[in-house]
């Protein structure tokens, strides 16, 4: 079975997914949509690939894909999902699944009204120690968990040399979206409210953005558990992670720690040291491997067995929720309440 596959948006993680779907024999990537001109010529050089637009409405009518990978910038993910779930095309977007709690909950219950599958690029619940962790913790290894924390920090090169929309986001919409998917799923409870608190200095006086520097959310969920996310996006560029990762988890009679900041390697060198990154996405020969390609392979397989994604719409909406509670709190300074789920 060859599955027809077209991409939107062929920015840093769209050249990814694009390097995994060419290896997939499951696939056909056949075309990608991208208002970058210098993107689409550069998918044509490097993918060979034959068609490429300006325009994604263009592109699905034209091509009429099985499914479509969007990686289109945190906030521009909305139209093109429901653009394809209303041509009846299966949907991978990145995350998180929307910057709007609204949009979220429309998504999932288009989804659930169309029957198609949608799953969102939470890749880090393909990386081992994590998947061990939600393991262990269903198997009952430390009783109901009670408390979660989550560390997730960048040095200041990202937001102002690798992202070119970052002054449109956040730490907590780029980085805490991992944490508190991980955590959700963990806990396997809704969230019910969140008090935020955040920081608007650095940025705003080296680059003249209305973003935050830091951001620390506390979160409640419906079965009693809670968690507080940390990130910020200004370390100095000295530093060697990227990002600085931590994650912990105590129950009622054990707790687990995982401390993924340095990736197994160390290494110095005369222009500094570092934590070379190995664990997401690695080319090992021909092959790209770790949690990136295994999430955007199981989607593939997904479609092939005809079973629900293991990342749903549903769980999407959970992360959003969160993550517009946190920016509202940390504005308002008052404790924000979560939306009934969607469905």
């Amino acid at each position: 079975m060859s599955l027809k596959v077209n991409i939107i948006g062929l920015g840093i993680m769209g050249k990814c997914v694009a390097q995994v779907l060419l290896r997939n024999p499951q696939v056909s990537l056949t075309a990608i949509a991208c208002l970058d001109e210098n993107n689409r010529n550069y998918a044509k050089q490097e993918y060979g690939m034959k068609d490429t637009y300006s325009d994604y409405h263009k592109m699905l009518a034209e091509q009429k894909p099985d499914a479509v990978y969007i990686a289109t910038p945190d906030w521009a993910h909305f139209e093109p999902v429901m653009a394809c779930l209303d041509a009846g095309i299966h949907v991978h977007v990145e995350k998180p699944l929307a910057t709007d709690e609204s949009e979220a909950a429309a998504m999932v219950r288009r989804v659930h009204e169309t029957g198609l599958k949608l799953q969102v690029s939470f890749n880090h619940r393909w990386l081992a120690p994590y998947h061990a962790t939600f393991r262990m913790i269903r198997d009952g290894r430390i009783g109901a968990c009670l408390m979660g924390y989550a560390r997730k920090n960048n040095p200041i090169t990202v937001p102002t040399k690798m992202i070119p929309w970052a002054k449109d986001s956040s730490p907590m919409w780029f980085l805490s979206c991992h944490d508190i998917d991980l955590m959700t799923w963990w806990f396997d409870q809704d969230p019910v409210e969140v008090k935020a608190f955040g920081v608007k200095r650095v940025l705003k006086e080296k680059m003249g953005w209305d973003t935050y520097d830091a951001m620390q959310a506390m979160v409640r969920y419906a079965g009693g558990a809670f968690a507080t996310f940390e990130s910020t996006w200004i370390y100095p560029e000295s530093h060697p992670a990227m990002p600085d990762s931590f994650m912990e988890v105590v129950g009622e009679h054990g707790h687990f720690h995982l401390d993924r900041k340095m990736e197994a390697i160390e290494m110095s060198t005369p222009q500094g040291f570092a934590w070379p990154r190995s664990l997401l996405n690695y080319q090992v020969y021909d092959q790209w491997v770790g949690a990136f390609p295994s999430c955007i392979n199981s989607f593939v397989d997904a479609l092939v067995e005809d079973r629900e994604p293991y990342v749903t719409a549903y769980e999407g909406w959970r992360s959003t929720a969160v993550l517009e509670a946190a920016h509202r709190s940390a504005e308002s300074g008052e404790t924000v309440r979560i939306s009934a789920p969607p469905v």
